[in-house]
């Protein structure tokens, strides 16, 4: 279905004089080119200046059937007749024969004239282009300037290529063909009419069949072969016979396109450059003539193919010279067709007409027809496609645009007499009427034809010939600037809104109108002189007064401010829409409204029911304040705009009434006003954890402690972490935006840390376990609230409790190792109650170990303060447990002296433990502690470590005995050591061990015992 409204898309109209009736028009590069009815000359126009004045004439060498011209290269190609043969042309440098007597020369293509070009003299150059077939039809390509033709059985591609002694970027414009070569041709079972050519897809259509596919070139040609066997289609038709066969509709996008049952082959020119050309099918589709409504073949034929680029600002994405978006455009009399091809083909809009159309041209805002009396301009969806390119995440709570699904409107009808053709270029549309004596029922079809178009179509009257004389008249239509008719679709749709507020007009037209402000936003902005171009460019001499100036910059950056202005107040209109709108599109309201730059409180002004009016707030207004008060921002309302926040939620959704007092924006609101509501939810809905505890911290907010106490008591310590969890902006603001965000606590944070730090703690790990808060931003709300010593602490010994993420505990032992060692050695002080003794800890995670039985000997109980009694304990535990890294640890040992403080030589030893290195470490307890060595091997001098007990325990002790013969000690540990040995070896091997000094009979006793331990073996 397609939307009519009476807009006003056409500024004005202009005749062009043109001595002669035209038969042929083309445009671009602001010019237009006329060939008169059965003439042989072509006449180029102006379009950017007052009145079209005539830029220059030149003659042609055979009567023109086609033109087609290319601003990349500034070549006009023709397909002529002349002696009942056809031709192929190509006219260069042109532009010289504005005063009709500059020379002109002729030759064939990839041939070089002798003399007068080679010299780089000014003049017009006539391209002769030999094919072995007789062309059709041409097409240039928009972006790179190649050209492609038609013949009947086979499509012939030209690559322009771009060279030039002096600047890489432009084209000898003595020569622009000079290096233009048959890259390759392509047969197709498919007898073409018409085709189309843009950055590589090739589009071409028969009576009443569309072919599109895309031309690949790749460097391999193993990849090459593979594709073109997977790309090429055979024709497997059956021979119909004596029968007529009618064929069905059919679409097939993408890879099913292959299966359209024509054939296409790539064949080599041997002119090609270096590289493997395939093809991939991309659409197909043929239409049925439906001959019960009357109509002829003749007039259910294809017309108005096109492949339409477009340019969006962001680049990153592709390279500069390929469009963001194709498009391809075709029409049937009564129906057109629009399709996009990149990025995945789909049909976006299907135009139906309300009557015969006869020529149709694609524009990057709108889609303008002619039928024989009217000029009919319709809107497009190219730019809903090229802002999803250009911004993937455009579908978002963060921006939004209208779908490409959008019904299509009609804009406007402009009444003409005898239209025959017609073309468009920019804000121009050039259209050549005329005026020839109807047969009766022609007469009689068209009068009946404007009966019905005056009921269904506003329009101006009819256009009378001109007074010249002649029946036949050029037109140049300019329609109106993007912002004037935004601005006339907006008042447009205020008419709309005030019969019908809630309306799909009222909406469908502000989308338009989006859309119209889209296009133009997401061109790329013209640069400044001396800056590159966004589009590749080729000029010519005749081009260089077209290149934009920095006056022309400026003024485009001006008129894109004033539409970057409307598009914001575009956006905060749909907003207004979807806010008061049905709940299916409600939360487009949120993207619009961002978009818009509005402030909430702004918004919450758009919002507001009048006195009068029966509606409340609508759910998308509800929805958008949902989400801006789910966000942590710095941005703080004031008391009555946080009052009215709650009332709106009081009346709308009151169960959302905990979530909005949490926002950290509605920290002014009045908490008297919100306990009264809070209250009446809990007789309503009954007590819930998060509901208790907002109670809560609105009477702290009070100074009524006792309430704020009795309401914290209502509940166990671990529903109030589940609720803490549940609402986790009850004790934080701004942890939602990654590890990077900053984080505060809140009110009630500081009063448990006072009250309950216990229950703070809990809460704070169960939101790192739940993902509510990373560690960094824990440590962060820690030290805001003046802790870092003494919760911090207590926070990590929990975390490496509830954690099992490795990177977390490996980064929590290494913080935890490090304070330990500072209040050992800095004397910072440690917190007068800790939640977790060392007993606590190793008794509930597995990273801290039993303490071993020898550290008691080393640090008894008095050895050290109490403050630093608990640290000690703990970083012995985790010295002792399975994951403590000691090479991450030991650095921080160094600065513990060796023999200062016997608990610093046992944080040695253990290291020097968990490193296998136990020879060192009986070393260092006989020098150190003695009374250590025996609980120290019966511990650890197991298994494979036995025989150090006689290999480094028995002589070490030996020689340290021998030299002090009256300590105790040590004699004690010796006598010790010999039973373990003598239980170990056999008595040779404890003879051997034996010192040869004359004390032998020392050892008697153990020989002795050693060689009992033998027989009973």
């Amino acid at each position: 279905m397609v939307h009519v409204y009476n807009c006003h898309p056409f500024a004005s109209q202009q005749i062009v004089q043109v001595e002669q009736e035209p038969g042929l028009l083309c445009s671009g590069g602001g010019v237009i080119f006329v060939v008169a009815t059965g003439g042989c000359k072509v006449e180029a126009y102006s379009l950017d200046q007052e009145g079209c004045p005539l830029l220059c004439r030149f003659a042609t060498m055979g009567t023109p059937r086609i033109i087609q011209y290319s601003a990349i290269g500034d070549y006009l190609v023709t397909i002529e007749d002349k002696n009942n043969a056809t031709y192929l042309r190509a006219y260069t440098n042109w532009r010289y024969q504005a005063e009709e007597k500059s020379r002109v020369g002729v030759r064939m293509l990839g041939h070089l004239l002798r003399g007068a070009s080679q010299r780089s003299v000014a003049q017009m150059e006539i391209i002769e282009i030999p094919l072995s077939e007789r062309p059709v039809a041409v097409a240039c390509c928009p972006v790179t300037g190649d050209l492609l033709v038609a013949c009947e059985k086979t499509l012939v591609l030209f690559t322009l290529r771009r060279e030039s002694k002096h600047n890489l970027n432009q084209l000898n414009p003595q020569s622009s063909f000079q290096n233009t070569q048959p890259s390759h041709s392509k047969k197709a079972g498919l007898g073409p009419q018409q085709v189309a050519l843009c950055a590589g897809y090739i589009a071409v259509h028969a009576e009443l069949e569309v072919l599109v596919v895309k031309l690949h070139s790749s460097l391999d040609p193993k990849t090459a072969e593979e594709l073109a066997d997977m790309n090429t289609c055979v024709d497997q038709g059956e021979d119909p016979g004596d029968f007529l066969v009618l064929q069905r509709h059919q679409e097939l996008l993408g890879e099913r396109a292959r299966d359209c049952g024509v054939s296409v082959t790539i064949e080599k020119t041997g002119m090609e450059e270096t590289g493997q050309y395939t093809l991939s099918f991309v659409l197909y589709r043929r239409f049925a003539p439906d001959f019960f409504q009357g109509c002829s073949v003749e007039e259910t034929k294809l017309h108005s193919l096109q492949l339409h680029p477009m340019f969006t600002r962001n680049k990153s994405m592709q390279s500069p010279e390929e469009p963001s978006c194709v498009f391809c455009f075709f029409s049937l009399p009564t129906t057109g067709y629009l399709y996009s091809l990149r990025g995945g083909v789909e049909l976006l809009s299907a135009y139906q007409y309300p009557e015969k159309v006869l020529r149709a041209v694609l524009t990057d805002d709108l889609l303008h027809v002619i039928t024989k009396s009217a000029l009919q301009c319709f809107s497009v969806r190219c730019a809903a496609v090229a802002a999803r390119v250009e911004d993937p995440y455009i579908d978002t709570t963060m921006r939004a645009c209208p779908p490409v699904s959008l019904k299509v409107c009609a804009l406007r009808m402009q009444l003409f007499i005898g239209l025959r053709t017609m073309c468009a270029l920019g804000r121009h549309v050039m259209l050549l009427s005329a005026a020839d004596a109807e047969p009766p029922e022609e007469a009689d079809r068209a009068t009946h034809t404007r009966s019905f178009m005056s009921k269904k179509w506003a329009g101006s009257r009819p256009k009378a010939p001109s007074v010249t004389g002649h029946g036949w008249n050029l037109y140049v239509v300019n329609t109106v600037s993007p912002i004037t008719l935004y601005h006339e679709m907006v008042e447009y749709s205020c008419r709309y809104a005030e019969t019908h507020p809630m309306g799909e007009s009222c909406r469908h037209l502000l989308s338009e109108a989006h859309l119209i402000l889209r296009a133009s936003l997401i061109k790329p902005l013209p640069t400044a002189k001396g800056e590159p171009r966004e589009l590749p460019e080729m000029p010519t001499d005749g081009e260089k007064a077209q290149r934009p100036t920095t006056d022309a910059f400026t003024d485009s950056k001006a008129e894109r401010q004033v539409m970057e202005t409307a598009f914001r107040e575009n956006c905060a209109q749909l907003g207004d829409c979807f806010s008061r709108g049905n709940q299916k599109d409600c939360h487009l309201a949120l993207p619009y409204y961002r978009m818009s730059g509005l402030s909430i409180t702004e918004v919450m002004s758009r919002n507001r029911p009048l006195p009068i009016s029966p509606c409340t707030y609508g759910p998308g207004f509800v929805f958008y304040l949902n989400h801006f008060l789910l966000e942590e921002t710095d941005q703080i309302l004031s008391q009555e705009a946080a009052d009215e926040i709650i009332d709106i939620f009081s009346q709308t959704e009151p169960s959302q009434l905990v979530t909005v007092c949490a926002s950290p924006a509605m920290a002014d609101v009045s908490p008297a006003k919100v306990l009264r509501r809070l209250q009446h939810l809990e007789q309503a809905t009954g007590i819930s954890v998060p509901l208790t505890v907002t109670m809560a911290t609105m009477s702290l907010r009070l100074d009524d402690l006792r309430r704020y106490t009795e309401l914290m008591e209502k509940h166990a310590e671990m529903l109030l972490v589940y609720g803490f969890i549940e609402e986790p902006r009850l004790l934080l603001h701004g942890g939602s935006g990654g590890r990077d965000t900053q984080v505060r606590p809140t009110q009630l944070a500081n009063q448990l840390r006072k009250d309950q730090p216990g229950l703070l703690t809990a809460a704070m790990v169960a939101l790192h376990e739940n993902n509510k808060v990373q560690l960094e931003q824990a440590d962060q709300v820690f030290k805001e609230l003046g802790c870092e010593h003494s919760l911090l602490v207590d926070f990590w010994e929990a975390v490496l409790v509830a954690s099992t993420q490795e990177a977390i505990i490996q980064e929590l032992l290494f913080r935890l190792a490090v304070v330990y060692i500072d209040r050992l050695t800095s004397g910072m002080a440690a917190p007068s109650k800790l939640l977790k003794s060392t007993e606590d800890l190793i008794n509930s995670c597995s990273h801290y170990g039993t303490l071993y039985p020898w550290l008691r000997i080393l640090t008894p109980a008095s050895n050290t303060g109490s403050q630093q009694q608990e640290a000690l304990q703990k970083l012995q535990s985790l010295l002792c447990g399975p994951s403590m890294p000691i090479g991450a640890v030991q650095p921080l040992l160094e600065q513990l002296s060796l023999g200062a403080t016997l608990w610093g030589l046992s944080l040695h030893v253990l290291c020097a433990t968990r490193r296998g290195q136990h020879g060192n470490c009986i070393e260092k307890l006989l020098d150190h502690c003695p009374q250590a060595i025996i609980p120290y091997a019966n511990h650890h001098l197991q298994e494979t470590y036995m025989a150090l007990w006689w290999q480094k325990l028995l002589p070490e002790l030996c020689n340290r005995t021998r030299a002090e013969t009256e300590n105790g000690i040590l004699l004690a540990a010796l006598k010790e050591t010999l039973l373990v040995v003598a239980n170990e070896i056999s008595p040779v091997e404890f003879l051997e061990l034996m010192p040869d000094d004359g004390t032998a009979l020392y050892f008697l006793p153990h020989l002795l015992a050693c060689s009992q331990r033998q027989l009973l073996a």
